[in-house]
């Protein structure tokens, strides 16, 4: 009965250890899983600025969708796509830099969101997104652009956009 009795405090004592050994080898590996992220975002965002058609939409997974600054700029990859295809073609896409970006991920480590403040031709802008890791790949999932308006411009923003918004709204009313 006693050897009984230590044999299964001795497996739960290996189970604890192995289920410590996971959680931190996850701790341990989300330093390189954010650097990962970092170079991809970092790629992406050059791949735009040497108008690299090929490499830019290769980050981005095939249902994916980019919301840009346009309130009507809510497009999935194919439409994404086409709207860009012009610029590349043209070698004159987009330069985005970055100042900053915050990482986050999931506990399984297989699933990121982040937001980065970018140097753009639009002056300062906002990035957020979401990635996924599926066959040992990251791919971008969902990513918008934003342009952050000073609180105390806010008021000459709304009037400034009022009249395009109205006619844009109106598509809305039933």
């Amino acid at each position: 009965m006693m050897k009984n009795i230590v044999t299964f405090l001795c497996f739960i004592l290996l189970m604890s250890s192995c289920n410590l050994s996971k959680k931190e080898a996850i701790k341990v590996n989300k330093s390189s899983i954010k650097q990962e992220i970092n170079t991809l975002l970092n790629d992406w965002h050059l791949a735009a600025t040497e108008a690299n058609y090929k490499n830019y939409f290769s980050k981005m997974d095939s249902v994916s969708v980019f919301i840009g600054t346009d309130a009507r700029e809510n497009w999935n990859k194919q439409q994404f796509e086409a709207f860009s295809k012009p610029y590349f073609d043209n070698g004159k896409a987009w330069d985005f830099k970055t100042l900053e970006r915050n990482i986050y991920l999931n506990t399984e480590g297989n699933f990121a969101w982040f937001d980065e403040l970018l140097n753009t031709w639009m002056g300062t802008c906002r990035g957020s997104g979401v990635l996924e890791k599926k066959d040992n790949s990251w791919a971008i999932k969902h990513y918008v652009l934003s342009v952050p308006i000073p609180n105390d411009d806010i008021q000459k923003v709304i009037a400034a956009k009022q009249e395009k918004d109205s006619i844009f709204l109106s598509s809305f009313k039933k």
